[in-house]
């Protein structure tokens, strides 16, 4: 079921017609009482003009007009105004404006099997009027259903954060999973002649139940990061001071001098943040 136009008459025009017609047929029922002829011809054909008045209809600016004549689909009217078609037209008005829908917040397992909480903004707006209205029963409803279902999938193939042995996260990666995310919607509200113009994470977070264990979790990782690139620093300064003291022929030292210079130098580069190394017969040791 495509759209396709229908053809229809400006309004205008046809109200200054009508009218025009209505005024002869009072012309003709009063000329037929004067002259005591039958007045049925003069009242029947206003009946007639007067059911033709029904054929008028209203399109406002970006609506669609869907018609059917006795239950088949014979077109859609995009131009706005007063407009005139045949009375026995059924019409069904279809706004084509752009709508948001907000889900609200599901609460799904991440592809590593912790419980979250996610919702999202679904930006639409209906592109084919006749699929819209007979494709499926009710479009704003399947609008909703399929967005959640959507957004349930998505949510199952990402970790909630970024390990190693995964390139994309919900957490990090808003860009790749809002694609993704419109992507998956668009595929399933297309048989309904529905455009996602733009879907968005709205909100994410772990499960109430777990969240404060994630949070320790996350804070942990985070002070292991954070001393990690303290020692690699500390390391390379260390490097470069023995460089720089060969290569300036400051000072000759032996192994054992270097290692406790080494040692001596770790400690006041790391000493600050719990990290100091202990230097044992040329070996580091991180205490």
């Amino acid at each position: 079921m495509k759209e396709r136009p229908v053809m229809t008459l400006p309004g205008v025009p046809m109200v200054l017609i009508l009218l025009a017609l209505l005024a002869l047929c009072c012309w003709w029922l009063y000329v037929s009482v004067e002259s005591m002829s039958s007045p049925v011809w003069p009242l029947l054909a206003g009946g007639i003009v007067g059911f033709c008045g029904m054929g008028f209809f209203i399109v406002q600016p970006n609506q669609a007009a869907v018609m059917q004549f006795f239950g088949k689909y014979v077109g859609s009217e995009r131009h706005s105004g007063l407009r005139w078609a045949n009375p026995f037209y059924t019409k069904k008005n279809v706004t084509l404006r752009v709508r948001n829908f907000e889900s609200g917040r599901l609460k799904v397992n991440d592809s590593e099997g912790s419980p979250i909480e996610i919702a999202a903004v679904v930006v639409w707006q209906v592109q084919d009027a006749a699929e819209a209205v007979f494709n499926v029963d009710d479009y704003e409803n399947f609008v909703q259903v399929q967005s959640e279902a959507a957004l349930r999938q998505m949510a199952t193939s990402y970790p909630y954060d970024l390990h190693e042995d995964h390139k994309i996260a919900l957490r990090s990666h808003a860009n790749e999973i809002n694609e993704h995310l419109r992507n998956e919607v668009q595929e399933r509200l297309s048989q309904a002649g529905l455009q996602v113009i733009e879907a968005r994470v709205s909100h994410l977070a772990y499960a109430p139940e777990i969240a404060q264990a994630m949070l320790q979790r996350q804070q942990a990782a985070a002070i292991i990061a954070a001393r990690t690139r303290i020692v690699e620093g500390a390391v390379t300064m260390v490097h470069m001071a023995l460089e720089q003291l060969a290569k300036k022929d400051v000072v000759h030292l032996d192994e054992e001098r270097k290692a406790a210079m080494v040692s001596n130098l770790l400690v006041v580069l790391c000493g600050e943040r719990g990290t100091q190394p202990i230097v044992n017969t040329g070996t580091l040791y991180s205490g």
